[in-house]
């Protein structure tokens, strides 16, 4: 059997829904005369009738009525997708790129808050090891983690990272039951590594004058949130940002290791996207709102790490690790 003339079935299936080859011409935009023509070529290719007339009505016969509830499913489905891709078309939409762990740790709690003050738009976040191209790629802002030297691009601080030592209150007992000097707990203690972060153990070490002689970390994790995790499970102590984990530090799963140390406080996340992403008003407010929420955030972060004692030091002078495109 030849192809299935598609106008022939689109026209039978209006016939056959409407009842009259009238409704079908003026729904299809097209003469009676016209829609008839189709049908009969349709009936021809089939070799059966489709029809039988009764009165001023077209009453579909058993053969027509298989033909129907098929043809009639196929082209719902297609309206049906028709109609999602003009509203996918005609929907607002801004497109987000965020560092892994600042994505599940920090955005991902409060991204509805944001979607729910801007119904209209289509939102999409893209956590990602990789910085946008922003020429090529259809991404409208990254929150990224790093130095801030980007050049060629609109860089806005967001928060400051707030890195100390952090451990498990039962791990951090049990060192304590072997020393009461911090130093000695170190040397006792399972240092955790996160290897893509600015500030790392040999930075830390060095800044605060702690010789360790067999340095080795057990655990190294690409990624802030997994040597997070460990050291909550009692893994070891990570040296990680407080602005990340200020929830396990609110609920006792994790202390600062000693309040002897200083934080290290130091510029980290940024908003990055050529200047003219800005002219988008979405754009603008949504990196506002990023800027708010996280001020607000560090600012608890910060109360709350004071209340446990510690206190805080620049990290501006410091020679931090250069971190690869994947950090964070």
């Amino acid at each position: 059997m030849r192809d299935i003339n598609f106008k022939a079935t689109e026209y039978f299936e209006a016939v056959a829904r409407l009842g009259t080859v009238t409704k079908a011409a003026h729904e299809l935009g097209v003469s009676p005369s016209a829609v008839s023509q189709q049908l009969t070529s349709l009936e021809a290719q089939f070799g059966v009738k489709l029809f039988r007339r009764e009165k001023r009505r077209l009453i579909l016969t058993l053969d027509g009525d298989r033909l129907f509830q098929t043809t009639t499913q196929a082209f719902r489905a297609i309206r049906n997708a028709s109609s999602a891709i003009g509203r996918q078309r005609d929907m607002r939409s801004l497109t987000i790129r965020v560092s892994p762990s600042f994505g599940v740790r920090w955005l991902g709690p409060r991204i509805a808050a944001f979607a729910e003050q801007n119904p209209d738009w289509n939102i999409r976040v893209d956590a990602t090891p990789d910085y946008s191209a922003f020429e090529t790629e259809a991404v409208d802002l990254d929150l990224r983690y790093g130095l801030g030297n980007w050049s060629g691009l609109t860089v806005e601080p967001v928060v400051n990272d707030l890195s100390l030592p952090m451990c498990n209150p039962d791990y951090l007992a049990r060192l304590k039951s072997l020393s009461d000097d911090p130093i000695e707990q170190l040397k006792n203690a399972r240092l955790i590594d996160s290897v893509k972060t600015l500030y790392r153990w040999d930075i830390w070490l060095a800044a605060n004058q702690v010789e360790l002689p067999d340095l080795a970390y057990p655990f190294r994790f690409d990624r802030s949130s997994m040597s997070i995790e460990m050291a909550k499970q009692g893994g070891g102590i990570a040296l990680d940002s407080a602005i990340l984990c200020r929830g396990e530090l609110e609920r006792g799963e994790l202390v600062p290791f000693s309040p002897l140390f200083p934080v290290m406080d130091f510029a980290a996340y940024w908003v990055v996207c050529p200047p003219r992403h800005l002219n988008r008003r979405i754009v603008k407010r949504f990196a506002q709102w990023v800027v708010n929420e996280a001020h607000e955030h560090e600012e608890r972060t910060r109360e709350l790490l004071t209340t446990a004692g510690c206190h805080f030091q620049p990290g501006a002078d410091l020679e931090m690790n250069e971190v690869a495109p994947w950090a964070l």
